[in-house]
Parts: structure tokens; sequence; C-alpha cells
């Protein structure tokens, strides 16, 4: 109950920041799904409200909604994607490496990605099959397990499965390879990587993410990766 009246008076607080007539429209879309930011956007007259990983732009009045990206032409920066970004690293944060299954490479990495995957996704397993390729690049992959099909799934099952083997890395690779592991149970992170990936828009797997949170979707192979993180570096 307490932690309820806290994420309600949140909630109200941040409605507060913004016009009375924008704040009365929030508290109407959002019934039991309050925001979890309204600011203003760099345009005068338009807020920026975000639902996790999901950013709007309404108008001061609250007349008015749309749903894009916003561009700074002077700099060619987008502006939606940077908020998303932030949204993205810092939740990864959150997680910790504690609930993760990672393959990195000899000595310290050069870069480190994220990557939501299933362990019955095609891609997720072409990309597994080429772990060694991405870890000789100096590339540290952190798997997050994310069955797409749900909790109810035969998928969230084996997740949780490779979670709870004594070789985690063992049985997931087993697993991408198409083989049966025992069935296992086991306190898992599974359930709450799953909610995770929901709230941050992950609709596809893999869905790997840079250490700033920029988003790349799919199967990307390891030279590629590469240098799409050394630009990212550079940038």
């Amino acid at each position: 109950m307490l932690s309820l009246a806290l994420a309600l008076a949140s909630a109200a607080a941040l409605a507060a920041d913004a016009p009375p007539k924008l704040a009365e429209r929030i508290d109407r879309l959002a019934v039991g799904a309050p925001p979890d930011a309204v600011t203003e956007s760099p345009v005068p007259g338009l807020w920026e409200v975000r639902f996790g990983a999901h950013v709007f732009y309404f108008t001061a009045d609250g007349g008015y909604m749309m749903r894009g990206e916003l561009v700074d032409l002077e700099t060619g920066r987008n502006l939606t994607e940077a908020t998303i970004a932030a949204v993205r690293a810092a939740a990864i944060d959150r997680a910790g490496e504690d609930q993760m299954i990672i393959f990195g490479p000899e000595g310290e990495p050069k870069h480190t990605v994220s990557v939501f995957t299933d362990v019955d996704c095609p891609y997720c397993r072409r990309l597994h099959r080429e772990i060694d390729q991405y870890t000789a690049r100096g590339i540290e992959v952190r798997y997050l397990l994310y069955p797409r099909a749900g909790p109810d799934s035969e998928t969230f099952r084996k997740a949780v499965s490779v979670w709870c083997a004594e070789g985690r890395r063992a049985a997931l690779t087993r697993a991408k390879q198409g083989e049966a592991i025992p069935e296992r149970d086991c306190e898992n992170p599974v359930t709450d990587i799953f909610r995770l990936g929901q709230r941050l828009g992950v609709s596809g797997t893999p869905f790997i993410v840079t250490e700033d949170g920029r988003g790349v979707p799919g199967y990307v192979p390891a030279q590629r990766l590469l240098e799409i993180l050394e630009d990212t570096a550079g940038s």
C-alpha cells in the first residue's frame, strides 16, 4: 500500500509540473497507468510525456497529442531517440549483471552490449553461433532472457531452465543449438526481464542495446556491430 501511495503521489507531482489543462488531460488518459515523466520539450508550447520508453508530445492546452520523432534540424540530433536511449540505459543498469548471462572476450572488453534474446528465435540462434566472432572483436555480450511468447509459453520454461542450470552459459548454448535441456525451476529473473522488455518496447529479438542505450534491432554480424559501436563511441 505504501509503494502504491508513493507511486500515485509521484505521478501527481509529475502531472502538477504541467500546465493545468494538460495535467487534467493526462489524468483522464492515463487512469491506472501514470506517466514516468512530464517535461517541457525544446519546442515552445510542446510537452513531452513519457510512459516507459514510449514518448508522446502534447500541446500545453492538452488539446492535441502526437507520437513521432522530434529532430533538431540545426544539429541533426534525434531528441526523441536520445530520451528513449537514456531510459533504456538506465533501466538496464538497474537490472544489473546478476540478471544476465555474459559472454566476454579475454581481458577488458572494448565494447559492451546487452541483448534481449529468445532461446527459440532463429536470428538469436544465429547470433549466438557466432558469439566467438563478437568476443574476438572485443565485444562483451550480456544476454537478457526474453521469451517473446510470454510467461505461459514453452519458450519461457526453457529460459527458466537455462537460468537454473548449473552452468548457465553452457545450457544457453545447448538450448540455442536446439538441444533439450533438463527442466528446472528456481528463483530467476525471467519474468522481471520480460516485463522490462515490454516497458522498453522490445517487440522482436534479438534486440541489441549499446552502452549509451541506443537500440539495434535484429541480427547484426560481428564486424558490422563493431563498426556501429566504434561510430557511436566517436560521435
